[in-house]
């Protein structure tokens, strides 16, 4: 490809890259790199690390998975990086306190829920996933030092929150600032052409390109995406605040989460969690603002986008005619799990204490778990708010057990012999 169709591809390429990038570092070289790529047919090598430090992926993580699709649909070539090397000191980044190390052992199983969860965005034909440890471990006590070398302690309290720990006096582990180094060692290893993260991952991905001119390669351009907020609107998404949508949950749970989305940030969704076509939600921002389309409509489109992403569009459309069922007719529903405890758990033959119906059944983890959905207001017995923790239902006909807005169980009494 040459001449005015040369230009206009790699104008065609950039702009739809760089669409919704919050950073392009430097957008001159990545037009360099794609103008090369495409005069030479060699795709570009496109990089994206993730420690495996939790077990699934949710909705928010997905914001950078979208956008490595987009340079697969383009012919670019991406690599998906497991960071089971990385993962074991733990990413600073936005922390307060040094994290606690994960074992080999949990980052080789959520490694494991990675590579699976991966196929509902990525093309596997063109998806190459690697680990950090094939030449982290291989770097030895000799390798870190001249890496160490190559970076000062002046640099690293560049980092915000390295910055703010150290004028706090909180402590700061020595391995820590080892982990931006180690994660652009990453973009060596691999001769990334351009590598992706979140807003919050910049200072690590500018690491990378300082590394790559060390080593006389051509520094990785960057882009970086937009920390997606959560279900409660304000803090970042995350498993362990409860305010996520997980992309393996079951299609029922991902619908009633999507319509729980705050209204401010249901086109946010849309854009940046799903592959709805932006022309489409261009109109859904117009017919908002106007007032011709109710929030709730756009609600709708998102939870069956992100259901039929993850499992298909007629399950789509059975979640929908099950929220609606549930929720705008307010009705049980009928295929709620059934629960019968044993005749040996409960009190005076026919009673069981609530604490431990809710473990029993799987609603609660532990009883300190269910102590606390209880004081929240979040169960209810035959439609009716159970307050205190000490209650004992009577199971002398079958119940109905509803946890907070989504989840439902029918309690059924133990057959009497």
């Amino acid at each position: 490809m040459h001449g005015a169709g040369l230009d206009q591809e790699i104008t065609r390429q950039f702009t739809r890259l760089t669409a919704r990038c919050v950073d392009v570092v430097v957008a001159e070289e990545l037009r360099g790199k794609l103008r090369v790529s495409l005069e030479t047919g060699t795709p570009l090598r496109v990089k994206l690390g993730l420690d495996p430090t939790a077990p699934d992926l949710h909705i928010g993580h997905t914001v950078v998975l979208h956008k490595l699709r987009e340079f697969q649909e383009l012919g670019h070539d991406v690599i998906f990086l497991i960071g089971d090397f990385t993962g074991r000191i733990g990413d600073p980044t936005g922390r307060s306190e040094t994290r606690k190390p994960l074992t080999a052992e949990t980052l080789r199983k959520n490694a494991e829920t990675y590579k699976r969860q991966l196929a509902k965005i990525l093309d596997p034909a063109r998806t190459t996933i690697e680990y950090n440890s094939r030449w982290g471990a291989a770097l030895g006590s000799e390798g870190l030092i001249k890496l160490a070398a190559q970076s000062t302690v002046a640099r690293m309290l560049e980092r915000e929150d390295f910055r703010t720990r150290f004028t706090e006096g909180r402590p700061i582990g020595i391995h820590e600032f080892l982990y931006p180094l180690l994660q652009g060692y990453d973009s060596v290893a691999l001769r990334a052409d351009v590598e992706l993260g979140g807003t919050d991952q910049k200072f690590n991905l500018l690491v990378g390109r300082d590394l790559q001119r060390e080593a006389g390669q051509a520094p990785q351009a960057i882009m970086t995406l937009p920390i997606l907020e959560g279900l409660d609107g304000v803090q970042k998404m995350s498993k362990s605040l409860g305010n996520y949508i997980g992309i393996d949950e079951e299609p029922r749970a991902i619908f009633g989460k999507a319509m729980s989305v705050p209204d401010g940030l249901t086109l946010r969704y849309l854009e940046f969690a799903t592959s709805v076509p932006r022309e489409e939600i261009a109109c859904l921002r117009a017919g908002l603002a106007e007032g011709k389309i109710h929030p709730r409509e756009a609600k709708i489109r998102l939870a069956k986008a992100l259901v039929t992403q993850y499992h298909a569009s007629p399950v789509a459309e059975e979640a929908e005619r099950w929220f609606n069922e549930t929720f705008s007719a307010r009705v049980f529903p009928a295929d709620a799990p059934r629960f019968t405890p044993a005749p040996d758990v409960l009190e005076d033959g026919a009673r069981i204490w609530v604490v431990k119906l809710l473990t029993l059944c799987g609603a609660a983890s532990s009883s300190s778990e269910a102590g606390r959905l209880i004081q929240q207001g979040g169960v209810e017995i035959d439609g009716e708010a159970v307050r205190d923790r000490n209650t004992r239902i009577q199971l002398d006909r079958e119940r109905q057990l509803k946890i907070g807005k989504r989840r439902f169980f029918k309690i059924v009494p133990p057959v009497r012999k």
